[in-house]
């Protein structure tokens, strides 16, 4: 690998089609104009409360792993700041909202990530957390670029991701990886890239499954046959109907 193009580099350029089906998605159109429907919006916050506590144990699993001393603190420290932000959603978005189990895709996502830190290989875990980092900063910058200035339904949350501590945290996960990178063998880099795309896949489906309401299928009691249900969404729109 050649001084002028870091892991990070390489895959983020390797995952150029994933990233451009995420920035077209309808759930992201929808957030930049303001138009998601509310109920959308508040289904995947409450699947991203689900993410964000395993995604915390998949950092804190990437601290244990981690060798040097300033990446434990940093990697210990997200974690701990996944905690906090699940924990602001709860109150601020979603206290009045009923609970709802993690959804398929969810539930794979956080199975992919915790099968990769049992692992315990730690450059993988670590390329396998980059792109929840990246990929939320680099929508959330875009997005902020094209807010308006007052009045859009979705504002705060836009904030978060394009705020320039989270785009500091970002590049110290960035730089993290890339340094990681330099020293490990054609397989494991191998590895690196492999699950830093599977994370990019992931990242796209998680939006798509809050966009179709996504939930386990319920089988009816007599011919084990999936029947069919409301959405998430349909449930929370009906809960805030009364």
């Amino acid at each position: 690998m050649s001084a002028a193009q870091p892991f990070g580099d390489l895959a983020w350029s390797a995952t150029a089609e994933v990233r451009a089906a995420i920035d077209t998605h309808p759930f992201l159109l929808g957030l930049r104009d303001g138009t998601l429907p509310r109920a959308t919006f508040v289904g995947y916050l409450v699947q991203d409360a689900h993410y964000l506590v395993g995604y915390a144990r998949a950092l804190a699993a990437c601290a244990a792993q981690a060798t040097e001393i300033d990446d434990i603190s940093f990697w210990a420290w997200s974690a701990h700041d996944a905690i906090v932000v699940e924990r602001s959603l709860h109150e601020a978005q979603l206290a009045d909202v009923p609970a709802v189990e993690a959804s398929p895709t969810c539930t794979a996502y956080l199975s992919f990530l915790g099968a990769t830190a049992g692992r315990g290989c730690y450059p993988v875990l670590a390329a396998a957390l980059l792109p929840c980092f990246w990929i939320y900063q680099d929508v959330g910058l875009r997005l902020t670029e094209d807010l308006a200035p007052s009045g859009h339904s979705y504002q705060e949350w836009i904030a978060t991701y394009g705020d320039p501590l989270f785009t500091a945290a970002t590049e110290r996960a960035r730089n993290i990886v890339d340094k990681v990178a330099e020293d490990v063998s054609p397989d494991v880099r191998d590895g690196m890239k492999t699950a830093f795309a599977t994370a990019c896949r992931y990242e796209w489906m998680f939006f798509d499954a809050a966009w179709r309401g996504e939930t386990w299928p319920a089988f009816g009691p007599t011919n084990g046959r999936a029947t069919t249900t409301a959405t998430t969404n349909d449930a929370i729109e009906a809960d805030s109907h009364g």
